[in-house]
């Protein structure tokens, strides 16, 4: 339980500060549903004097409406056609720590990634660090669009 350590601590640092003397913060908050553009006098803290200069508030203008935008409104882009993807060059992973494979690729922009135990034997990569690229598909320095599904093969260091 995360709130049982709280409580001594709690009682720690109160217990710290009884010895200081009590020193009340001063706060002021306020509220109000006006116009943003008015200016809003706050009341002064205890340790400030009033200003004179400051005028007490009127009643606020009806404000203009916000000025229209003259520029013309933007049509939303097409869907790409299937053949214009953004590409990239596949990095060249082989050999490399299976969790930097997967760095290296998702830097370049490739987010796509499936992994396969190499051997065989159908293992789930659980601690990626533990295992060693040995081949992936598609090959490294090809280009290849961003939406490409990567395989890593990758099997456990010291196999």
């Amino acid at each position: 339980m995360k709130v049982m350590w709280c409580a001594p601590l709690l009682l720690l640092v109160v217990g710290c500060a009884a010895d200081q003397p009590a020193q009340q913060p001063t706060v002021t908050v306020t509220a109000s549903a006006a116009d943003p553009t008015t200016p809003q006098q706050t009341s002064p803290t205890p340790s400030e004097p009033p200003d004179p200069t400051v005028a007490p508030p009127t009643d606020p203008q009806p404000s203009a409406p916000p000025p229209q935008s003259t520029a013309p409104p933007t049509k939303p882009r097409p869907p790409s056609a299937p053949g214009s993807a953004r590409t990239a060059v596949v990095p060249a992973v082989v050999g490399v720590n299976h969790q930097l494979a997967q760095d290296t690729m998702q830097a370049a922009g490739f987010y796509y990634l499936l992994e396969e135990d190499a051997t065989g034997q159908g293992r789930l990569l659980i601690n990626d660090r533990n295992w060693v690229v040995v081949s992936q598909s598609p090959a490294g320095g090809s280009t290849a669009p961003l939406d490409t599904k990567i395989v890593l093969r990758s099997k456990k260091i010291g196999e």
